[in-house]
């Protein structure tokens, strides 16, 4: 039986069938020349990380893209597997503005959770498709320092950390040689704990490493004009378009867009929301002309 190690026996295809898959190939050589050598902050989050077959999908893909020459930065959150751990600890779960409202507790239980389960189970599934990867927290080396975030609309919602700096010191050094995997905590100059929103972390993660590309997983088809229609994409955008439009965008989107904004101005070339749910959707994005969801590119991109 092939491992991940091993690869298919090579058997006799249908006629037609290679030509398409050098085709392939060869639609993503371009691609893969582009970006070999670049660094790509790839937030992991929403349905990519719940549903089984997804979750294989995406580490498989990660792989491949090591394998290519690409180095990926994997940076997460799991806020519904939080939500499940407060409820099962009869925890009150409240949002304000996209934002997990963080008491002590609250924070408590995301550490655990982020750090302790959700980080590892990332990590063993990219382990076990042939690539090396390293979990890590803001804790680590001093990733993260943080300070205290009011909510976008100026309230008060505990213990929601900003990233005021991101050594990458401790990164560089690792993602020569593996992949590293980032559970959204962090810490304070004298020893608080911070819930980090994950699309703020790995917008800063982006701007630090000066990555090329951050991409958002996320479990919508991009940014919508109208959020009740699905056929309102919106493709494309200059940095200057999303800020002039963002004080419109409410729920979970607001904090994706605003790190998209964040990254692009911090000079990464271009940023995208990805439909997570659509099989390989990172490989689309990345090495295909048609792309899917929503870039954002800086002025002047």
């Amino acid at each position: 039986m092939p491992t991940p190690d091993s690869p298919a026996p090579m058997t006799h295809s249908p006629a037609g069938r290679p030509i398409r898959d050098v085709d392939t190939l060869l639609e993503a050589l371009p691609y893969i020349r582009a970006f070999h050598g670049s660094t790509i902050v790839i937030k992991y989050g929403g349905a990519a990380m719940t549903d089984p077959v997804l979750k294989e999908e995406f580490a498989r893909d990660v792989a491949l893209i090591k394998y290519v020459g690409i180095n990926p930065v994997i940076v997460h959150g799991g806020g519904p597997e939080i939500t499940a751990y407060m409820r099962r600890l009869d925890l009150p779960v409240e949002f304000v503005d996209g934002l997990r409202v963080s008491d002590a507790a609250t924070v408590e239980v995301a550490k655990m959770v982020l750090v302790g389960k959700v980080n590892k189970d990332i990590v063993g599934l990219i382990n076990r498709h042939g690539q090396r990867a390293v979990g890590l927290c803001g804790d680590d080396g001093a990733l993260f320092t943080c300070s205290r975030q009011p909510s976008p609309s100026g309230q008060d919602i505990g213990f929601v950390g900003r990233i005021d700096t991101v050594d990458t010191g401790i990164l560089t050094h690792i993602a020569t040689d593996y992949i590293p995997v980032i559970a959204s905590v962090g810490v304070d100059g004298v020893g608080n704990s911070y819930n980090i929103n994950a699309d703020t972390a790995a917008a800063a993660v982006a701007t630090a490493l000066g990555a090329d590309k951050v991409m958002f997983l996320t479990d919508v088809s991009g940014w919508l004009a109208d959020p009740a229609d699905p056929a309102s994409l919106i493709q494309e955008a200059t940095a200057d378009q999303l800020a002039a439009a963002l004080r419109e965008v409410g729920g979970g989107m607001r904090p994706k867009l605003e790190a998209c904004l964040d990254a692009v101005r911090g000079g990464v070339a271009t940023a995208v929301i990805v439909d997570g749910r659509q099989p390989h959707s990172l490989l689309v994005e990345l090495f295909t002309a048609a792309g899917q969801g929503t870039l954002i590119r800086g002025e002047g991109r």
